[in-house]
C-alpha cells in the first residue's frame, strides 16, 4: 500500500459526487487574520500599559476597549472587503456578457488565443472553442477565469466578518486573561500565554499549507512577538516622557 495520503477518493462515483457538491468556500484567512491581529493588538496593550507602569484596572479597560473596537472594525474592513471582491466580479461579468453580445467574433478569438497557448492546436482547438462557446454561460464562466483570473466562488460578506470578529475576540482575549483571574507574575503569564497562542495559530494554519507545523509556528510567533516588543519599548519610553 502506497503511505502517501490521499485527500479524497477517485472513483467515478466518488469524483462525480464531489464535482456536483462543488468547491467549497474557505474563511480560513479570515480565521488565521483575525486570530493574528487580536493577539497581535490586545498583547500590543499589554506590554505598551506595562512598560508605562500603568494600573491593572488601567490595562484591563484598555483592553476589552480595544478587544471589542478593533475586533468590530476589522470586521466591518473585512465585511466591505469582501462586498467589493464581489461587487468587481459582477462588474467584469457584466462587461463580459456585453461583449459576447456585441462582439462575438472577437470574444471567441479571445477564447482561441487562451486555449491556442495552453497548447492546443488544429482540430482540438477548434473543437475546444467550439464546445466552451455553444453555451453563453460557460463561455462567460471560462473568460471570467482565463482572462481576469477572477474565480466563480463568492464568499459570503456576513461569514467573512463573522469569522474575523470570532478569532480577533477569543484570541486577543487570552493576553488579558493572567489580569482578570489575578494571576502572580502577570506579564511574564501574558507573553507565555500570548507566545503560545502565537505558536498555536501558525500551526493550525499549516494544515492547508506545504510549511511544516513547526515552521508555521513559529513564523507566525515571531511575528507577534516582535510587535509586541515593538509596543513595549514604545511604552517604557512614553512613561518614562510623561513622569
Amino acid at each position: 500500500m502506497d503511505p502517501r495520503h490521499l485527500e479524497h477518493g477517485h472513483r467515478p462515483g466518488e469524483i462525480a459526487k464531489r464535482l456536483k457538491e462543488g468547491p467549497r468556500v474557505s474563511y480560513l484567512r479570515d480565521w488565521v487574520y483575525g486570530g493574528i491581529d487580536g493577539t497581535v493588538t490586545t498583547f500590543a496593550v499589554v506590554a505598551g500599559v506595562t512598560g508605562a507602569s500603568l494600573s491593572t484596572k488601567a490595562l484591563l479597560i484598555l483592553g476589552v476597549a480595544n478587544l471589542l473596537a478593533d475586533g468590530f472594525s476589522m470586521a466591518a474592513a473585512n465585511f466591505s472587503g469582501t462586498r467589493a471582491e464581489i461587487e468587481e466580479y459582477e462588474h467584469v461579468r457584466n462587461m463580459e456578457e456585453r461583449h459576447v453580445e456585441i462582439a462575438p467574433e472577437g470574444e471567441r478569438e479571445e477564447i482561441r488565443q487562451i486555449f491556442q497557448a495552453k497548447g492546443f492546436e488544429g482540430e482540438a482547438l477548434d473543437s475546444a472553442v467550439k464546445v466552451i462557446t455553444q453555451k453563453r454561460d460557460r463561455w462567460i464562466e471560462t473568460m471570467m477565469t482565463e482572462e481576469h483570473g477572477l474565480p466563480p466562488i463568492s464568499r459570503s460578506p456576513g461569514r467573512a466578518a463573522l469569522m474575523t470578529f470570532l478569532a480577533f475576540i477569543l484570541c486577543g482575549s487570552i493576553p488579558l486573561l493572567p489580569f482578570v483571574l489575578g494571576l502572580p507574575a502577570t506579564i511574564e503569564a501574558s507573553t507565555l500565554m500570548t507566545g503560545l497562542t502565537f505558536f498555536s495559530i501558525g500551526s493550525f494554519r499549516s494544515r492547508w499549507s506545504p510549511m511544516p507545523w513547526w515552521r508555521s509556528g513559529l513564523e507566525t510567533f515571531a511575528i507577534g512577538i516582535s510587535a509586541a516588543i515593538i509596543a513595549y519599548l514604545v511604552g517604557v519610553l512614553l512613561g518614562s516622557v510623561i513622569q
